[in-house]
């Protein structure tokens, strides 16, 4: 039975290595804190928590992060039980004390007796000797092995920063307002001539919303996560300041699109979304990527025609990190389609979040086992979080040409957007569904589905 080495003893490293080690494994995990320390972490624990404390809701049955927490906990998940042993008060989130999350999380890694740790950088790719290999370095992957990546999967395979816009759920869509149409009725490879859909502004609109861009707080960056901007990514709201129009002339430019309930009269400007997932549940702001606060962004942006109730499933920014363009560069089964000896778990993956990132580290890890085993892992199903979010870092996302011209695939936390749809069935004597009663029996109707699916995953594997 080969030894799996795992790179990162991040939140995702240290639950691979612990699955791997459950299953009977031998295990070296590779931490470089302290030997070469990060601008971020401020100590050489395991699963440190850089930021917030908060792994977010906690509710199963009406929320997707809620439901990844319950699966992961189903699956034995280290991450997971020492949050729960260290859980503070919160409402419905799950807040844990860092400090004792951390120490519970290394003294666990370092009291298994099949779990080595070793304190060293692994500068550059593994050496050739080691045949199964998770790579969990996170956003701030040591320079060195980022480059060794880079150069192994091209160079456009790996990003430094994150020029994210919003995404937006289909179903909170207003398409008595909206219409689908692409620019000059142009199909495009894969599209039909009415591949985006548009949201119309008149003149007043456009400007109250400008106004708005211009007084919005921004969100202010560390020292070490400065990123530079690049002319074809920039904020919207950096756009605004350099003219009121330029946004008109930019990505919210109404020529070559005509609205079918006002043929006469071109919109003043338009705002566009394009489809982000092979599902068509949700949808991308074209060209929206914004430095904006989070708690303001809803409220700016629900002021787009069309828009007013919008639910988001990711809100806008731009940050440093490092993520591979998985769906170009990973298999289903989180290899390196480049050198399949090693796979890739965590934020480097494409997913954002505490909870996402050890998620993927659960699954990386018990892949790695069952190969070590001589076995193999199934996939978990679509309609599962799990499944839900391997999907979208590995096929379920579709690649599209961004407004900048660059590769449109972005991180994403988990959500309701990345499941399979679910028919429902009204209860017995219901003429008609109410609104938000309807949106709670879907999202209850979705968790019932991934539990049950993920109890024939965990019995089969």
């Amino acid at each position: 039975m080969s030894v799996l080495h795992v790179i990162g003893g991040g939140l995702a490293g240290s639950e691979a290595a612990w699955q791997a080690a459950q299953a009977g494994v031998d295990v070296v995990l590779h931490e470089m804190r302290p030997v070469r320390k990060t601008d971020a972490h401020q100590t050489d624990g395991l699963a440190e928590l850089v930021c917030s404390n908060s792994f977010r809701s906690d509710d199963h049955e009406h929320n997707a992060v809620g439901l990844l927490h319950e699966e992961m906990r189903r699956a034995g998940s280290l991450i997971m039980k020492c949050a729960d042993a260290h859980a503070l008060p919160a409402g419905g989130a799950l807040a844990v004390d860092r400090e004792g999350f951390s120490q519970a999380v290394s003294e666990a890694i370092e009291g298994h007796a099949k779990i080595t740790i070793a304190r060293e950088e692994i500068a550059g790719l593994p050496p050739a000797e080691w045949d199964n290999v998770i790579v969990a370095t996170g956003p701030l992957t040591s320079p060195a092995l980022a480059s060794a990546i880079q150069t192994l999967t091209g160079e456009d395979s790996l990003a430094f920063f994150d020029a994210i816009a919003p995404i937006v759920h289909y179903d909170s869509i207003d398409m008595d307002i909206v219409w689908a149409q692409s620019r000059y009725d142009k199909p495009g490879p894969a599209g039909t001539g009415a591949d985006y859909l548009n949201c119309p502004m008149n003149e007043v609109q456009y400007n109250a919303f400008i106004d708005a861009l211009l007084d919005a707080p921004l969100h202010e960056f560390k020292d070490w996560e400065i990123v530079p901007y690049f002319d074809g990514c920039l904020p919207i709201e950096v756009m605004a300041e350099r003219g009121r129009e330029t946004l008109r002339h930019g990505p919210m430019k109404p020529v070559g699109l005509t609205n079918p309930r006002d043929p006469d009269n071109r919109p003043y400007a338009v705002v566009q979304l394009r489809q982000d997932n092979a599902l068509g549940t949700l949808w991308n702001m074209v060209g929206f990527q914004t430095k904006m606060r989070y708690g303001i962004q809803t409220e700016v942006f629900r002021m787009i025609p069309g828009l007013e109730n919008a639910q988001f499933a990711r809100l806008g920014g731009l940050h440093r990190n490092t993520f591979l363009n998985s769906p170009k560069v990973l298999g289903p089964d989180l290899r390196l389609k480049a050198d399949p000896r090693l796979r890739f778990a965590g934020q480097i993956t494409g997913v954002e979040g505490y909870v996402e990132s050890a998620a993927m580290g659960l699954i990386s890890g018990r892949f790695a086992a069952a190969e070590a085993k001589g076995g193999k892992a199934g996939i978990p199903p679509a309609t599962t979080a799990f499944g839900a979010l391997i999907r979208h870092i590995t096929g379920g996302h579709l690649e599209a040409e961004s407004y900048s011209g660059a590769r449109s695939f972005q991180p994403m936390n988990v959500n309701f957007g990345l499941f399979p749809e679910i028919t429902l069935q009204k209860p017995e004597g219901t003429k008609r569904w109410r609104g938000p009663e309807k949106a709670k029996a879907k999202k209850k109707a979705i968790t019932s589905r991934a539990l049950a699916d993920l109890e024939d995953w965990l019995k089969s594997a």
